[in-house]
């Protein structure tokens, strides 16, 4: 979700990845809910989101990000899936400034436009994805970013048709779809929907994957520097404690945050009680005055630099801050951990559905999609994507301009327990869901609190 995601949020049998599926299912488009238990323990991939909440207390786990993760994760291993032709790479000819070589389109949808109007968590699409598609099409795109899923829905509940594609996800997905926000895909118009793994095929909000083609996944959870934390965070309650007043970042995100809070007053983090909303307000209010700054885009960047020590965020941004400086941990709170997937949606009246497609197909190659893992190491739902990484060894530069090949951006990404979570992360885990009507009070809570500040 970002939420670099901006890179600036994953980790044992087939018979429990099925009925983790079912339950996630079942439990992305009904109202809110006292949080139910997931299925325990999966097989090997880090690609398949159990989705369903759990409050039961659960032994914390942290993670660095060498650190091999002692259960399995929780999907399918590339081995494991059915034979099928091996995809081969097709170069198109052309180049990013960067140097990346751009992949042919397969298969080369056909477009009359020549415009593609994107609207995107800030810092969260490969600049090389969108240089190529660009190119190899002839489109130009035009991105409009946001750090919310709030500020991009209240943006598009407008009745804006400007854009062509939008990146919601969790909660705000069922009420986008709700108010009509978006159309539903023509499937028969995304052929390489195939390459994502049968276990994160339907966000949550979704469940039949008429509206959302996933993006990414992962958790969101607590991240401290083990160099400045002597006392590292094991629950969340243990966020108001004196001594991590004014050493946290947190993302922007109103409804994790707020869920946080419920969770650890032993409340249902998607209540809809109004009364619960007003019973936190107290400890919302002073877990706010802790923070030292909120930033969904780029959160590690405040924790590299030394600003804070503490933090909460997607982890994607823990995992890079990680790779910066191992003496970050990733925190999975006893009372469990928050989960959540994105996805792309189509704008209702959409003005170029045709390069929306175009773009949706060219970005699910599995030689295009890997470049997740350089630029945004979330949980990647592309089975393909991953075994194609897996498996590559040519070079390209990563963020800091080392050379690096996709397979060894794999080898880290499934070695590490922030993108490669434990089996009990995932059985504790818990979504953030639409609570209808009770939305505006949390609105209001976060707006009178924050503005206090």
């Amino acid at each position: 979700m970002n939420a670099s995601k901006s890179a600036d949020n994953c980790h044992v049998s087939a018979l429990l990845i099925v009925a983790l599926v079912l339950a996630l299912l079942m439990s992305a488009c009904a109202p809110a809910a006292t949080p139910t238990s997931a299925p325990a323990q999966l097989t090997a991939q880090p690609n398949a989101m159990p989705a369903t909440a759990a409050v039961q207390p659960a032994k914390p786990t942290e993670s660095a990000v060498q650190a091999t993760p002692a259960a399995a994760v929780p999907t399918v291993s590339p081995t494991a899936a059915p034979a099928a032709p091996a995809f081969v790479s097709q170069p198109s000819g052309k180049k990013t400034s960067s140097g990346f070589d751009c992949p042919e389109p397969q298969p080369k949808v056909p477009v009359t436009s020549k415009t593609l109007n994107l609207f995107v968590w800030t810092e969260y699409v490969p600049q090389d994805m969108l240089d190529c598609f660009e190119q190899v099409y002839g489109i130009k795109i035009n991105k409009g970013e946001y750090s919310s899923n709030e500020e991009m829905y209240a943006k598009l509940a407008q009745g804006s048709s400007q854009f062509d594609l939008a990146q919601p996800s969790d909660y705000i997905i069922s009420v986008m779809i709700r108010t009509g926000i978006l159309d539903k895909f023509d499937k028969s118009k995304l052929p390489n929907l195939k390459n994502i793994t049968p276990q994160l095929a339907h966000v949550p909000g979704d469940p039949n994957g008429d509206y959302i083609v996933p993006y990414e996944a992962g958790t969101e959870s607590i991240v401290y520097n083990a160099d400045t934390v002597s006392d590292p965070p094991q629950s969340w309650n243990d966020l108001w404690k004196p001594e991590f007043a004014g050493r946290m970042v947190f993302a922007d995100d109103p409804r994790y945050v707020i869920g946080a809070v419920l969770l650890a007053a032993g409340k249902d983090p998607n209540t809809t009680n109004p009364d619960d909303l007003k019973a936190i307000k107290p400890q919302l209010a002073e877990l706010l005055r802790g923070v030292k700054l909120f930033d969904s885009d780029s959160p590690k960047t405040a924790l590299i630099a030394g600003d804070v020590d503490l933090g909460y965020v997607f982890n994607g941004e823990a995992f890079l801050a990680a790779k910066e400086n191992p003496a970050f941990k990733y925190v999975y709170p006893k009372e469990g951990t928050f989960l959540w997937q994105d996805g792309f949606g189509l704008v209702k009246d959409a003005p170029h559905p045709d390069a929306a497609y175009a773009w949706l197909n060219y970005m699910l190659q599995p030689d295009v999609f890997w470049l997740m893992l350089r630029d945004f190491p979330y949980t990647n739902p592309n089975q393909a994507a991953l075994e194609y990484a897996r498996n590559a060894t040519f070079k390209v530069k990563d963020a800091d301009g080392n050379e690096v090949s996709p397979a060894e951006l794999y080898d880290a990404y499934m070695k590490s327990n922030i993108t490669n979570p434990p089996a009990e992360v995932w059985q504790n885990g818990i979504n953030i869901k639409d609570v209808g009507n009770v939305l505006p009070q949390y609105d209001k809570l976060w707006t009178e609190v924050k503005s206090g500040h």
